[in-house]
């Protein structure tokens, strides 16, 4: 794993403007970043990356089964009571996913490190399924790259494909996909999704999660009125359970992607019951709850709220003192707390790896840099190779 200058393409900035990539500056900041790339082997990406991150998930998955049948562990994940039925049936169901995310820690050495799983809105899905791909095209055309770099990156097949087959099971229905109004990297994010959905033959039609509204029976609509029965929602499941709406969710017939089980998969409560199901596995990191915590013995350690999104409320402790913390809206809901392993340093930058699933099958890798030790909303955007 090395870190290489690139020469920017001429351009690209206009270009990505034309592509819809409008996200690709934000608050006067640089959010893609082509001055360099990674540069990966064959061997860390399959051994280290692609086959840890299959594992992994079904790991995850084991614990999902695990917690629908328990009322202590539901309550653990500080999911409400009047939704555990929803959170189960959905699971017991089977209702289908599409994508999720592990972030990793990663040096090109040692065994990855689970920080977290990304299970229910992760974004940086268009940078990594197309941008970065185009941006490989480009720089081998150009004589930039070596004509035999590849990258690990089928998203954007794979999301294709994933749309086909969800289509299967509802032939001619159109999926409303939706998102809050105040965040553009959160629209294109759902817009790209949008487009590979009619790739796949979908019909499809936006709405912002602000702007649905209720109807007669039970039913979500969307501005004409028209009743929503299928939807993709880029808003977290641990607020859809808890807005005034919440009560309707079990009633409607609204079919979700991602489906309420995923707010079980995307729970950092997730953290320490792999830890106690899979003690010592050379990809996870201890971690434990509170109650636990004096016993564990820990001396270095992220406290991580249960709930907390790109980095916020998160602190870092050694022997006894607090050496990082990051401000957010979140921490009533408990924490839990997760060996300290500092991300893997190149230069005066920290890099994390997101590794990407689409229906459950490793897709793809993005990577992330700050000049922070915590990866954040703004943290960087870095393309990949693999060479060697």
């Amino acid at each position: 794993m090395i870190r290489c200058n690139s020469r920017e393409r001429p351009g690209w900035k206009r270009r990505a403007e034309e592509f819809g990539f409008r996200f690709h500056s934000m608050y006067g900041q640089v959010y893609w970043d082509e001055s360099v790339h990674y540069q990966f082997t064959l061997e860390q990406i399959e051994r280290d990356l692609e086959e840890p991150t299959a594992e992994l998930h079904q790991m995850c998955l084991s614990v999902v089964e695990d917690v629908v049948n328990d009322e202590r562990l539901l309550r653990q994940f500080r999911i409400p009571e009047e939704h555990w039925s929803l959170i189960a049936g959905s699971w017991r169901d089977g209702d289908k996913s599409l994508y999720s995310r592990l972030d990793l820690a990663y040096d090109g050495r040692g065994p990855a490190k689970l920080f977290e799983n990304n299970a229910d809105t992760p974004t940086s899905l268009y940078e990594t399924g197309f941008w970065q791909w185009l941006w490989l095209e480009d720089m081998v055309n150009a004589g930039e790259i070596l004509r035999s770099a590849d990258q690990f990156n089928s998203v954007q097949e794979k999301l294709v494909n994933r749309f086909v087959e969800l289509q299967r099971g509802r032939p001619g229905e159109t999926l409303h996909l939706a998102c809050c109004k105040d965040s553009e990297e959160d629209r294109g994010t759902v817009q790209y999704l949008e487009d590979c959905a009619n790739e796949a033959g979908i019909p499809t039609r936006f709405v912002y999660i602000e702007d649905i509204g209720h109807g007669e029976g039970d039913v979500f609509t969307d501005l004409d009125d028209q009743v929503i029965t299928w939807m993709f929602k880029l808003y977290p499941w641990e607020f859809m359970l808890r807005e005034e709406y919440g009560s309707l969710l079990s009633a409607s017939p609204t079919q979700w992607l991602e489906p309420p089980w995923k707010a079980v998969l995307s729970n950092k409560a997730l953290l320490p019951l792999l830890w106690q199901k899979f003690p010592g596995h050379p990809n996870l990191l201890p971690a434990y709850f509170e109650e636990s915590l004096a016993s564990s013995r820990l001396n270095r350690y992220v406290k991580k709220p249960i709930f907390a999104r790109e980095g916020a409320n998160v602190s870092i402790h050694i022997d006894g003192e607090q050496r990082y913390s990051s401000p957010g809206p979140y921490g009533e809901e408990g924490f839990i707390y997760q060996e300290y392993c500092p991300l893997p340093k190149f230069g005066d930058n920290y890099a994390l790896i997101g590794s990407w699933l689409i229906d459950d099958l490793p897709a793809g890798i993005s990577v992330r840099e700050d000049k922070d030790i915590v990866t954040q909303d703004l943290s960087r955007y870095i393309p990949h190779v693999i060479l060697g």
